[in-house]
């Protein structure tokens, strides 16, 4: 049954973008329902940015369908962009104007009525608590406002959807809490979001759902929970010792049908409560036992190694 696009904010069918030899995306399907969060997971290259820029026409698949917010494009980008608020991962904006001159720039493209748009601008930057710092240039904001101020940006004409593509990278911790802040609001207020990230624990704090990407493709979606509990099970059994040692326990463990993850000088064993007593007995007992996390998962479905 193919999907009903007026259930889903977002709609990709069987997407592919290449750029010469290289296929970044490669017959992507995603679906995304109104009113939810939906993070996109995936190592670098795995696609999650290509698949941002077709979302905002900024490239043109070469195969499949894209439909946002029941506009198909590239045909009705206008219309869907129109609606739809971005947060790139790139900052982008005008050094010389205040943070208030960068809202009422946006606010004018995105046709914000004129009476409206200085309520429009002020809620903009209350919600990116950035009120006490309307006039100052956002060549003078620390790199968390001026990330803040992005995010504002999207925001300034209360878009349906709002597309963050890496929003905290670089970013240090207290930085990152304070913009997961303003994600959950968002969240909270029912707006469709995408998030794509690299960040394992910014997904599982703000995401309804995950969609791991890799190669191009989604190859795992769910809750957090139930990814963890279908990929990595309740429990991980950690081994450590000598290269050799550890090597012996991943290959009895593929061996058993098992999945395993090299974690530095230690190997982790999943679903600890899954394993066969015959590959428990030859494993001998565990040097660590800890729960299983959504890092298991996307280590074991995008890879441990870097391409």
């Amino acid at each position: 049954m193919l999907p009903d696009h007026t259930l889903s904010a977002i709609s990709i069918r069987g997407a592919v973008k290449r750029y010469g030899a290289i296929t970044a995306v490669d017959g992507l399907d995603l679906e995304v329902p109104y009113g939810v969060c939906l993070g996109l997971l995936g190592p670098n290259g795995a696609g999650k940015s290509t698949t941002m820029r077709m979302l905002t026409a900024q490239s043109r698949a070469d195969e499949g369908e894209i439909t946002v917010l029941g506009n198909v494009l590239p045909k009705e980008s206008k219309k869907a962009r129109a609606l739809m608020g971005v947060v790139p991962q790139q900052d982008n904006l005008d050094e010389e104007l205040t943070a208030r001159q960068n809202l009422e720039v946006f606010a004018h493209l995105y046709r914000v009525p004129k009476g409206d748009r200085v309520a429009a601008v002020d809620r903009a930057l209350a919600v990116a608590q950035l009120t006490d710092r309307a006039d100052t240039k956002a060549d003078d904001l620390s790199g968390g406002m001026r990330r803040r101020l992005l995010i504002a940006r999207g925001l300034v004409h209360r878009p349906r959807l709002v597309l963050l593509d890496e929003p905290t990278v670089g970013l240090d911790p207290q930085v990152r809490q304070e913009l997961w802040s303003l994600v959950a609001a968002l969240r909270a207020e029912g707006v469709t979001t995408l998030m794509s990230t690299h960040y394992i624990e910014e997904a599982e704090r703000l995401a309804d759902e995950c969609a791991l990407m890799s190669r191009g493709r989604v190859v795992a979606r769910g809750t957090p929970a139930d990814l963890i509990a279908e990929h990595a099970g309740a429990r991980v059994d950690e081994h450590h010792g000598p290269p050799d040692r550890l090597a012996e326990i991943a290959e009895l463990a593929r061996q058993a049908g098992v999945a395993t993850r090299r974690t530095g000088p230690s190997v982790s064993v999943l679903a600890a409560e899954r394993q066969p007593e015959s590959l428990r007995d030859r494993l001998g007992p565990p040097s660590v036992q800890r729960a299983a996390s959504l890092e298991d998962v996307f280590v074991v479905l995008t890879g441990e190694s870097v391409e």
